[in-house]
């Protein structure tokens, strides 16, 4: 039976504790956006909330147990986002979790009561709060259990069991039963065992001001047992831009820890979780503000005595591979070398050829990065690209439905043309990233050489099967 149909402007729905379909993310054309509900499965929806397109992003969560509030996540009508719960009759909302200058984020829905007894505001780290009072001698005995950050990633259906996930920085993510009728847990497994034999580098939050005065956020993983003064130092960007790197463990920040590198992850402007006026920060600047912040942090690094400047990489995919272009084209002696994972190159056709389902989010996209033709043309790497000098490793999915193969095509075309060098890898068999472990074990093997050849960092020799040159074009 179909409970409701999408009239294709929907972007999430969310049923009530009796399974009926009651509440839905619509989207306009114009950027706006709505929370609509309705009282049953044939009442007719309405509004109940607006944003605007400066309003950031907002989420529904949870009905109340007897489906007359309903808990969202907005930024409306405050800096930061924050847990509101609505009043289903009369629209009014209440405050239930907030931070002058953070998002909220996560929340727990106990499946026993279908209520929302938990939620969470990620600063530096992951803060939790106990929303109703009998959660809290449980939520206290759950964040006993590990020193990482904790995610209730599920639970039985009567609420008894949880199973905690704990994300650690310098160690593979770990899971626990927890029985909340003797406040107990039992360890369950971890991914990736193998990781806890190996001495992995920790990840320490860090910050600094951008040249305007606006304060960035960030985090720094050191290589083990060096002295960290004038290291060979990657600048990991991270992809979205509407995302934000998160303390905890990342596979390609520890690998290149392992290798030597010194590794500086910053939220530029435009991130999220730092409230929308951060977020809105970087409309229209993705070649302006956002570039920079990204050299304040790399000059930040220098200064700190941590980063050897001459000995400095960008690395990033997606919007972080962008970020490589743009800062080897508009700055083209900032970085020693860079390696980009499916940026785009040229902002007018990464526009032109979005794929049908971001049709929705048109109007917002075009806000956040501009929508006449000459300015996208002026924020376009492409149009740089006979300034780069510092050497580029290029990967990319020929079947990429985000970033489309051209993106890569054209400014690898463009360099050649200029006599500028490129290494330029395609994988026939992959989208928007490598995600068969074949192929990213490939470009990982070809991006450790080719930093260590302009970096200096260590070296492991490639072993059979992670020949890079049959996917060279």
């Amino acid at each position: 039976m179909i409970d409701a149909e999408n009239p294709g402007n929907v972007t999430s729905w969310l049923a009530d504790p009796a399974l009926v379909t009651r509440a839905r993310r619509a989207r306009a054309a114009d950027g706006s956006s709505a929370i609509e509900v309705r009282d049953d499965a044939s009442s007719p929806w309405h509004t109940l909330e607006t944003f605007g397109p400066d309003d950031g992003s907002h989420r529904l969560v949870a009905f109340s147990p007897d489906g007359h509030a309903l808990y969202a996540i907005t930024a409306k009508g405050a800096e930061a986002a924050r847990l509101l719960r609505y009043d289903v009759a009369t629209g009014i909302a209440t405050v239930v979790l907030a931070d002058a200058h953070y998002d909220a984020a996560d929340t727990f829905v106990d499946p026993a009561t279908r209520d929302v007894v938990a939620a969470a505001i990620v600063r530096e780290r992951v803060a939790w709060s106990a929303l109703d009072p009998a959660f809290a001698s449980d939520l206290a005995a759950l964040l006993a259990l590990h020193h990482g950050d904790l995610q209730i990633a599920d639970a039985s259906a009567d609420g008894n069991v949880l199973v905690a996930q704990f994300t650690d920085d310098a160690g593979p993510i770990a899971y626990y039963a927890y029985d909340r009728r003797t406040r107990r847990g039992t360890p369950l497994f971890t991914e990736q065992p193998a990781l806890i034999a190996h001495r992995l580098a920790p990840m320490r939050p860090v910050s600094f001001a951008a040249r305007d005065g606006l304060m960035l956020h960030g985090y720094l993983t050191l290589p083990t047992g060096v002295v960290p003064e004038r290291l060979p130092t990657v600048l990991y960007v991270h992809g979205g831009p509407w995302y934000r790197d998160r303390w905890g463990y990342e596979p390609i920040v520890q690998w290149l820890a392992n290798r030597g590198y010194a590794v500086l992850q910053v939220n530029f402007r435009g991130s999220t979780g730092y409230g929308k006026a951060f977020m809105n920060a970087g409309d229209r600047e993705w070649s302006g503000a956002m570039r920079t912040d990204l050299l304040d942090a790399r000059d930040w690094a220098v200064a700190q005595g941590i980063a050897d400047p001459s000995r400095f990489a960008i690395f990033g995919g997606s919007y972080g591979g962008y970020a490589v272009l743009a800062a080897l084209t508009f700055t083209p002696d900032a970085f020693t070398c860079g390696v980009d994972l499916c940026g785009p190159s040229n902002l007018e056709t990464f526009l032109d050829a979005i794929p049908p389902y971001w049709s929705t989010m048109r109007s917002v996209l075009t806000q956040r990065m501009g929508d006449d033709a000459a300015f996208l043309a002026a924020s376009s790497p492409l149009h740089r690209a006979g300034a780069i000098r510092a050497p580029l490793l290029i990967g990319q999915g020929a079947n990429d439905p985000r970033v489309r193969q051209a993106e890569s095509d054209q400014i690898v075309d463009a360099m050649r043309a200029n006599d500028v060098p490129v290494t330029y890898v395609v994988f026939d068999d992959e989208g928007h990233g490598f995600a068969r472990p074949e192929n990213a074990t490939r470009f990982t093997a070809a991006a450790e050489a080719f930093l260590a050849r302009h970096l200096g960092g260590r070296l492991e020799p490639p072993h059979p099967g992670e020949e890079i040159e049959p996917y060279l074009r």
